[in-house]
């Protein structure tokens, strides 16, 4: 399921990113890779600040519907 769809303070582990090859590498850039463990802290209009690998990123509701749990 997409990242979107992920309740809010719980640890999740990345399965797999989807989009372009480009939006892939950017994505893996802030530390979106399989297997590590990401948790949503807050959602506002579908837009996430996720911790992932000890930092805070705000990532937009495009971008978190590419990222699989």
């Amino acid at each position: 399921m997409p990242l979107t769809l992920a309740a809010i303070g719980e640890e999740n582990i990345i399965k797999r990113i989807g989009g372009s090859s480009d939006v892939r590498a950017h994505l893996q850039n802030l530390g979106f890779v399989a297997g590590a463990v990401v948790a949503v802290v807050s959602s506002m209009g579908g837009n996430l600040i996720v911790n992932v690998k000890g930092a805070r990123i705000a990532v937009s509701k495009e971008m978190a519907q590419k990222i699989f749990i």
